[in-house]
């Protein structure tokens, strides 16, 4: 048998053992190792529950975890209140999937950041900027990704860069040059991507050459001038190309 692979066995449960099998069984809404809501087999307890969802609300305070969280799925919603603070943070992931937005603020300090995000992906706007705090930045970018662009203004500082790349995506154009000194090369060429051709310029003297590039790019060609002589090849290049096409008939500018 050494180097062969072992047929994986299924799962049984005792049906001697269920209280439903006077019913489920004779019905055929059951199947040993297949449709079993005592078997130690996710399938085949989300098989017997998808067929008899009205035996879910017996299951959401089960020993067994996960037949407490697939019992959440075909549980009547009024039902999982009971449930919001299970101890499996599984569970509590299915509860936040399934309740209204509207019932899901007591779930907006679970110790479960995946619970926190799935809050913050649901729960009604007027709530939301209850989480614009959260200790982990995931969830903070769930919510920037949601938040009114006139509301992101809390997060131009956000100390991760993933949360203020959101916000530099999003921020009203107008509102951009709020972030021209952020302190992350790649926050201020999604900048220059997106102010308007009469504001880039304020981006010429950037540190980084790409920023600078990327400005030249937008940038009306008249303000162009002053990166003529800019210590980067490629930016002085693209410059001097913009500028011999703006004015063809003038100064050669190679």
């Amino acid at each position: 048998m050494d180097g062969e692979q072992r047929p994986v066995s299924t799962p049984m449960a005792d049906c001697s053992l269920c209280r439903f099998r006077s019913k489920t069984l004779l019905m055929g809404r059951c199947m040993p190792g297949d449709t079993c809501v005592m078997a130690e087999s996710g399938r085949q307890i989300d098989r017997f529950l998808r067929v008899n969802p009205v035996y879910a609300v017996l299951f959401l305070n089960d020993s067994f975890w996960e037949r407490r969280a697939i019992a959440v799925r075909y549980a009547p919603l009024k039902a999982l209140l009971n449930v919001i603070t299970d101890e499996d943070e599984v569970v509590r992931r299915a509860v936040a999937f399934r309740l209204p937005p509207h019932q899901l603020l007591p779930m907006i300090d679970d110790p479960d950041r995946e619970v926190r995000m799935t809050v913050a992906d649901r729960i009604d706007l007027e709530h939301l900027e209850k989480l614009a705090t959260d200790r982990d930045y995931i969830v903070r970018v769930t919510v920037a990704k949601r938040l009114p662009t006139g509301r992101l203004f809390r997060f131009i500082k956000d100390g991760d860069l993933e949360v203020r790349k959101i916000v530099a995506k999003r921020l009203p154009e107008m509102s951009l040059g709020l972030m021209i000194h952020d302190a992350d090369p790649e926050i201020r060429r999604i900048l220059a991507e997106r102010m308007a051709p009469d504001d880039v310029s304020v981006l010429f003297n950037d540190d980084d050459w790409l920023v600078r590039y990327t400005a030249a790019l937008r940038a009306n060609p008249d303000d162009l001038s002053v990166l003529a002589d800019d210590p980067e090849p490629d930016v002085r290049a693209l410059v001097h190309q913009r500028l011999n096409a703006a004015h063809p008939s003038g100064a050669d500018y190679e």
